[in-house]
């Protein structure tokens, strides 16, 4: 069904571009009123094309979320008093390691679901992860010390999620719910951590004894 999607969008460039070049054309041959019209109405089409395609390419920098799925390992090790490496390993093999400054880890990501004609194109839930970042047990630290995060999400052109946000309640018949989610845990040495994402969040789980010694004295 995707395949019709991008054929519509294909036929509406196309669309778009001959009408822009009509209306030119009726602009050289003596038809102002006429020729600027179609070349507006033209580039209205081009741009809508546009738009919805740079959409469609940052929506491909989600993945699909069906049920509760893995999709993170995190791993730590201590560099000093409130500062750990962290490991980061996606259940798609990327990984990433940062240092984080505080007692606790965060892990953030945000989601999309959709609804009704969306869901005829084979659109499901998609989700993204956002954000690791440091966080301290102190709220006088978290307020004061020094704070450590690290972008997850790559650079895009247009940022879907935040106009999915935003446009929520003027797109109920296509969007369900645009959400973000998290999950914080203790960090500690050689603790390691496995997160997965149900349809209803983040989850993270302590995967082995370090991990399971720092949340019982959390």
């Amino acid at each position: 069904m995707l395949y019709i999607g991008w054929a519509v969008l294909a036929l509406v460039a196309i669309t778009g571009m001959a009408v822009f070049f009509g209306g030119l054309a009726r602009l050289v041959h003596g038809h102002p009123l006429n020729g600027m019209s179609r070349a507006l109405g033209g580039l209205v089409l081009l741009f809508c094309a546009a738009l919805i395609t740079l959409l469609a390419l940052d929506l491909r920098t989600y993945f699909e979320l069906t049920y509760e799925q893995p999709v993170a390992t995190v791993r730590f090790r201590a560099l000093g008093p409130q500062y750990f490496r962290a490991r980061l390993s996606y259940a798609e093999n990327r990984v990433i390691e940062t240092d984080l400054h505080g007692d606790e880890w965060e892990l953030d990501a945000r989601i999309i679901r959709w609804r009704g004609f969306a869901n005829v194109l084979g659109l499901k839930t998609l989700y993204r992860l956002d954000r690791l970042s440091g966080r301290y047990r102190s709220v006088r630290q978290e307020r004061t010390a020094l704070h450590s995060a690290v972008s997850l999400g790559p650079a895009t052109w247009q940022d879907s999620w935040s106009l999915a946000h935003r446009y929520q309640r003027w797109l109920p018949w296509l969007l369900d719910a645009s959400y973000g989610s998290g999950t914080y845990l203790p960090m500690a040495n050689g603790a390691e951590y496995r997160v997965t994402l149900s349809p209803t969040g983040l989850v993270a789980r302590p995967g082995n004894a370090a991990a399971r010694q720092a949340v019982v004295h959390w």
